[in-house]
């Protein structure tokens, strides 16, 4: 296990070297004068050239690169172009807006969703199942502005029970929170319960086919004993990939969502950075988002390691003597 992690270790690091260096080509690629859009097409060139010397604009770029790396290395994120502020001050604001609606989505979404998908695998075949599959893979397919509109027009406009706008008041109480979160946490509920009940269906549905399951159900052995004690153990590994990519989705994939709701979170200050073109927050939020990725797969990976025998003899077996 200790060599497991190290090599998993190595390569989150080996993953998120490549992302920045993908991420700081990627916005030097992009059109335009980034001194030149900030202060404006009124700017005189003294103005612009002054700015791009104080961003180390005028640098080459690996001396750029090199900088902005050991500066994100060291906690400095940077200044932000438009407002004159450290980035960090700035994902801090969002952070906890971002953590609060993934957080209460997870809670909601994941044993919604692994409850649902067992029932479903229980009765494989019956009504439940065949009526669970064609609603999730509905669902799953349908995209996240649809659902969130629909939500809008209905409790919103039509029934006036939540409002439209997910604005989190500093002094709001637990009520007013609960209110302002519900349309968009029961969008995101509704999109990563489809997803991830219909892979645990997948999931728990072919370990029950393995040669194991089908004896002991010849044997006479419930099949929810089976599920319960056997097939939901080997599918630890599985589902813990499919519910930390989900909850990844749910950090860094809600830009539609936070839009449609005004809601003051991290993927809505990527779009407006990405808009204004202030760099500096852009490179920030990607890092940020990719090493969310990184980090949810590593503990993924550990999971499958520890749950799954399979792997471990892997392990074992790949070890030189």
């Amino acid at each position: 296990m200790t060599r497991f992690l190290v090599q998993r270790l190595l390569l989150a690091v080996l993953v998120l070297w490549l992302v920045s260096l993908l991420v700081f080509a990627g916005c030097e690629l992009l059109p335009g004068d980034v001194a030149q859009l900030a202060l404006g097409q009124f700017a005189t060139p003294e103005n612009v050239a002054a700015l791009r010397t104080e961003l180390g604009l005028n640098l080459p770029a690996h001396e750029r690169y090199l900088r902005w790396l050991l500066g994100m290395l060291q906690g400095d994120w940077g200044q932000s172009i438009t407002t004159r502020t450290p980035v960090a001050t700035m994902l801090a604001e969002r952070v906890s807006n971002t953590a609060l609606l993934a957080g209460v989505t997870t809670a909601i979404a994941v044993p919604l969703s692994i409850g649902l998908g067992l029932l479903m695998s229980l009765g494989t075949g019956g009504r439940l199942d065949r009526t669970g599959s064609v609603v999730v893979l509905g669902l799953s397919a349908t995209p996240e502005f649809l659902i969130a509109t629909l939500a809008v027009l209905l409790f919103a406009v039509k029934l006036h029970w939540f409002p439209a706008v997910a604005y989190l008041s500093p002094g709001a109480g637990l009520w007013q929170t609960a209110q302002a979160l519900f349309l968009p946490v029961a969008t995101l509920v509704i999109v990563v319960t489809a997803q991830i009940a219909r892979m645990t269906r997948a999931i728990i549905g072919n370990l029950l086919s393995q040669p194991f399951a089908e004896m002991a159900m010849l044997k006479g052995v419930p099949r929810y004993r089976i599920v319960g004690q056997h097939a939901l153990v080997m599918a630890i590994g599985p589902l813990a990939n499919v519910v930390a990519l989900n909850v990844a989705y749910l950090v860094s994939g809600v830009v539609v969502v936070e839009t449609i709701f005004a809601y003051p979170g991290l993927a809505r200050l990527m779009t407006d950075a990405v808009q204004a073109r202030d760099m500096p927050v852009v490179e920030a939020c990607a890092m940020l988002f990719s090493s969310v990725y990184v980090v949810l797969i590593l503990l993924a990976d550990t999971l499958a390691n520890i749950f799954d025998p399979r792997l471990s003899s892997a392990q074992v077996e790949r070890t030189p003597s």
